[in-house]
């Protein structure tokens, strides 16, 4: 049987700005989709990335007194570096500046010129610099026809010569695609959308910019004059990273493409890029999912209304998986989200605080009061312990229906209700009664039972806080370096007799008030600064804290006495490493930067206390410290030889 498979892919996110809640939305959404694939048991890959070519990055550049590449470079690192925080784990980052790349947008554009299907022309209309595109008449609002539908800024007349893609042939062609095949764009009421757009004549496609005006792109391959229009050049990103056209990546993922986009960049994905494809004799992409946007407080997030909400500050704060969990379960597909704290600490401590850490630690904490502190053997099955256990079941037939079509929301809840089943369950059973009538075996099974249950519950929501359902999986005793995807889907990793931590509390409960004093302070402090590069330039900046807080930290020089490449993903090693007399295996994002030989007999600063996590279904037991900037990393080590396992004062 052919190997289940699942490409998924965010837009490549525009590098004139630095990244947003929105930007880690898409992320965090195409990470959990992916994750909730690999447990299903399909072959994945997640591709993310950055766009750095057009108008509004060449003008961003020039105001600043600085090179385009300067600025890409310090943006697309941004973007990088906020990634891993959040634990989203894509497998390639493309740079549309990359050669890789470049070269494949050249080729696509020999060959459609040969075809016949790129020509050029002179052309006027009006165009929004923003946007970097002409709109026509009709897409204008006629009350106000110079300004821009999306921005409402002035629009230019522009009279020039440019290249065309011959985008109106294939306009029936693709209006009967989206008619024929309903789950082509995903939520159904954006594929309405696009017909809307279809029923008049569509027009064909301006794809290039005279150098003269923009010096700042791809250079067309047949006329050097002109740069490839940002769109046209971006959307090839998602071939070009699978090595297209005779990749092995290609070959094997690109059948199984799935885009994700929010609702503002429909247009391009939805029409300029599957007439690209059909034209450039590509099988169109499976499916293109659209999500909404997040606002603020009922307000649409804006620099200048300061309400601009920053991802790394709000995983700093709550953590991750929290800042996980609420995004994915407050916003319905297709739907516009509302972010606030006060949202964001109601959803905590309802749904994680009260349903879930509750289960978590009444669970563990009856295990040690009644059973010794030890994983009980199970007894007899009585209604009620099978009932629970079809609840858990119940989820997993309902998830991937959900899943398949980004319903992440709803997939959530459906795990949940199984979370609050175990609730009831325990408090139906009442364990401690059962104690009290030294009814053991039936205390024994309930418990189990209920160990059972929690671990089927942290196994299924790993997509959506996989560094909390890791822990939560410890504390029933279980290895979460040994469960793969597969394993955490059926409930696995409960070991009868397993010995469990005490005193487990996987969610403290939040204040409220925590909300109202985070929304007095951001009134009272001043409108966002736009965007700057001083102010971007140390992206992995923290906030102050005590000496107290940095004496938690071990730090330790290892020695690196192997290295080789993670069996599980292309961008991780494996690494064995010498603390002293005690050999640990660190998981590390290195492969990009190092060879495993290179690195043997290395000497590296290690976080030595860090929590053991699984990384792709390998513990990793501390964090090698490194130093990144343009040019890739650094190790950080001691000047000269120090011993393994030497303290860092």
């Amino acid at each position: 049987m052919s190997q289940k498979r699942f490409y998924i892919t965010t837009p490549i996110y525009y590098v004139n700005a630095s990244p947003h809640l929105g930007h880690a939305y898409t992320s965090i959404l195409c990470d959990a989709a992916r994750r909730f694939y690999e447990q299903m048991g399909y072959e994945t890959f997640f591709l993310t990335g950055t766009d750095e070519h057009g108008e509004n990055i060449w003008r961003v550049a020039a105001e600043q007194g600085r090179s385009e590449k300067e600025l890409v470079d310090e943006v697309s690192a941004n973007f990088r570096l906020l990634w891993p925080p959040l634990y989203v784990g894509h497998d390639d980052f493309i740079r549309t500046s990359e050669r890789r790349h470049t070269e494949v947008v050249r080729a696509i554009l020999e060959d459609l010129h040969e075809k016949g299907d790129i020509y050029k022309a002179d052309y006027e209309g009006v165009y929004c610099v923003q946007c970097e595109r002409f709109y026509t008449e009709k897409e204008l609002d006629a009350a106000r026809p110079g300004l821009c539908p999306t921005h409402e800024t002035a629009l230019s007349r522009i009279q020039e010569t440019n290249y065309f893609f011959r985008m109106s042939r294939y306009q029936d062609w693709l209006r009967e695609k989206i008619e024929s095949d309903p789950e082509f764009i995903n939520p159904p009421q954006f594929a309405n959308e696009v017909l809307a757009i279809l029923r008049d004549p569509l027009g064909d496609l301006c794809i290039s910019r005279p150098k003269a005006r923009l010096p700042w792109g791809i250079a067309f391959p047949f006329d050097p004059d002109y740069v490839v229009y940002v769109w046209f050049d971006a959307l090839v990103n998602y071939v070009s990273a699978l090595g297209y056209p005779g990749g092995v990546l290609f070959q094997k993922f690109w059948p199984a493409a799935n885009h994700v986009i929010a609702k503002d960049i429909l247009r391009p994905h939805a029409v300029y890029w599957p007439t690209m494809l059909k034209a450039m004799g590509i099988p169109v992409y499976q499916r293109l999912h659209v999500h909404g946007w997040w606002q603020s407080d009922g307000k649409k997030m804006s620099k200048t209304l300061g309400n601009v909400v920053r991802p790394d500050a709000m995983a700093e704060k709550y953590g991750a998986d929290a800042l996980r969990y609420f995004v994915l379960r407050e916003m319905v597909m297709g739907s516009d989200g509302d972010f606030t704290e006060r949202a964001l600490i109601r959803r905590y401590n309802s749904d994680l605080a009260n349903d879930l850490g509750n289960l978590i630690n009444r669970v563990t904490a009856m295990i040690h009061q009644f059973a010794g502190g030890r994983i009980p053997a199970p007894g007899p099955q009585e209604a009620t312990d099978g009932e629970l256990l079809e609840a858990f079941e119940s989820a997993r037939r309902a998830l991937p229906p959900l899943v398949e079509r980004l319903r992440l929301s709803e997939a959530i809840e459906a795990i949940m209700n199984a979370v609050r089943a175990t609730n009831r369950y325990v408090d139906r059973n009442a364990p401690w009664e059962l104690a009290k009538k030294r009814n053991a075996q039936r205390l024994a099974m309930v418990l189990h039972t209920a160990a059972r249950a929690a671990v089927s519950a942290a196994g299924l929501l790993w997509p959506v806080m996989p560094a909390k359902c890791d822990e939560a999986l410890a504390c029933l005793g279980a290895d979460p370096a040994h469960l793969d995807g597969p394993a955490r889907w059926r409930g696995e990793g409960l070991a009868v007799g397993a010995e469990i931590p005490e005193g487990v509390s996987l969610f403290p409960r939040r204040d409220p008030g925590e909300a109202a004093a985070a929304a007095a302070k951001a009134k009272a402090a001043p409108a966002a600064a736009p965007f700057e590069p001083a102010a971007q330039a140390a992206p992995d900046a923290k906030p102050i804290i005590e000496y107290h807080d940095f004496a938690k930290l071990d730090l330790r020089v290892a020695t690196i006495v192997k290295a080789e490449k993670h069996p599980k993903a292309d961008r991780l090693l494996r690494l064995v490493v010498d603390l002293g007399g005690e050999q640990r295996q660190v998981i590390a994002g290195l492969a990009e930067h190092f060879r495993p030989e290179d690195l043997t007999g290395c000497q590296a600063v290690v976080v030595a206390n860090l929590a053991p996590r699984a990384l792709r279904g390998l513990e990793s037991r501390g964090m090698i410290l490194a130093a990144h900037d343009a040019t890739g990393l650094v190790l950080i080590g001691p000047l000269g030889k120090a011993a393994p396992g030497s303290p860092v004062t």
